[in-house]
């Protein structure tokens, strides 16, 4: 039996289930009786089981062909989603789209990329939560999120933005007084900006060590400011307070501008991190939320202080 065949019994198979008679299956698929038992018949030779026992009151499914339909209407759902998806993409998408992210991508990284998301479908409304608090997408409603960090497995979709990858950087001006910190035991004279997180936590530095092995400094013992919003971190170190830890991604400007220098390059250890759009796993992704996620994926891909090679910041390394 053919492909097209094989469609057509299928169908003639689960219309008569649902209908419970050939006849009435015949009239909502435009066929005769005949032809629908007809096919039927060649399913079950093709099969080489009984689907249905017929009698002439009546249709009954075997175990066999309760099993059979139950396969069978997933695969008629997957053909009905497929061809929605091809109608969806002819129509151009429309509706609110709820978006969760961070404060400081949000509003460095991600609103720059609206204007041109609404001016290419001007039937969206895009609605941004600005959070660094991990949400329930699913629980509060949102279609998706911009999210970094050491991301976890999920039930959740997460598309690949960028890695995020942290560097350590002081100002010009701060490495000239007091000089550049040669090894990780040295940080610990000097003057520290550290990060705090959600939860009070204190964000350590990761290091490589000479025998390949891992150091870890712990800022918090050796800070004379402690902050807790990360472009707040980037301007105190611009200001000449102390040496920090901070995303590329973040302090691209200011490196490219000169105001920020790289320090301990080669030993630190820029992290397992990453940032990904997430969204709840569908058969069937709603065309408004679809056109969002690809625009902004494209959009991410062109914004260069988000695929800053680790390599290229020896360009940025203070040289006294």
């Amino acid at each position: 039996m053919d492909s097209a065949h094989r469609v057509r019994a299928i169908l003639s198979f689960v219309h008569a289930a649902d209908a419970g008679s050939f006849a009435a299956a015949g009239r909502s698929l435009g066929l005769t009786a005949a032809a629908v038992s007809k096919n039927v018949a060649t399913l079950e030779k093709a099969l080489g089981v009984r689907l249905m026992n017929r009698t002439t009151r009546a249709l009954n499914l075997t175990e066999e062909g309760a099993a059979f339909l139950a396969q069978a209407r997933v695969a008629m759902e997957a053909l009905d989603a497929a061809v929605d998806t091809v109608a969806a993409q002819r129509v151009a998408p429309t509706g609110r789209v709820r978006i969760s992210t961070s404060l400081a991508f949000g509003r460095e990284q991600l609103m720059p990329t609206l204007p041109g998301l609404l001016s290419r479908y001007p039937g969206l409304v895009v609605d941004v939560d600005f959070d660094d608090h991990l949400v329930d997408l699913v629980a509060a409603g949102y279609d998706l999120a911009v999210r970094g960090g050491n991301i976890r497995d999920s039930a959740l979709v997460s598309r690949s933005v960028c890695r995020l990858n942290l560097v350590v950087i002081a100002s010009p001006g701060y490495l000239r007084e007091h000089g550049a910190p040669r090894s990780v035991e040295a940080l610990a004279r000097h003057r520290v900006i550290a990060r705090r997180f959600l939860g009070g936590r204190v964000g350590v530095w990761n290091f490589r060590s000479a025998d390949g092995g891992a150091e870890t400094f712990d800022p918090a013992g050796a800070a004379v400011m402690t902050l807790s919003e990360p472009e707040a971190v980037i301007q105190a170190a611009r200001a000449g307070v102390g040496i920090a830890q901070v995303a590329v991604h973040l302090a691209w400007r200011e490196l490219a501008a000169g105001a920020l220098k790289v320090v301990l390059h080669e030993q630190h250890d820029p992290g397992p991190y990453e940032m990904v759009i997430q969204y709840p796993h569908r058969a069937l992704l709603a065309p408004r939320v679809r056109a969002t996620v690809d625009y902004l994926l494209d959009a991410f891909a062109r914004d260069e202080s988000l695929h800053v090679p680790i390599g290229s910041l020896r360009e940025y390394v203070f040289v006294s």
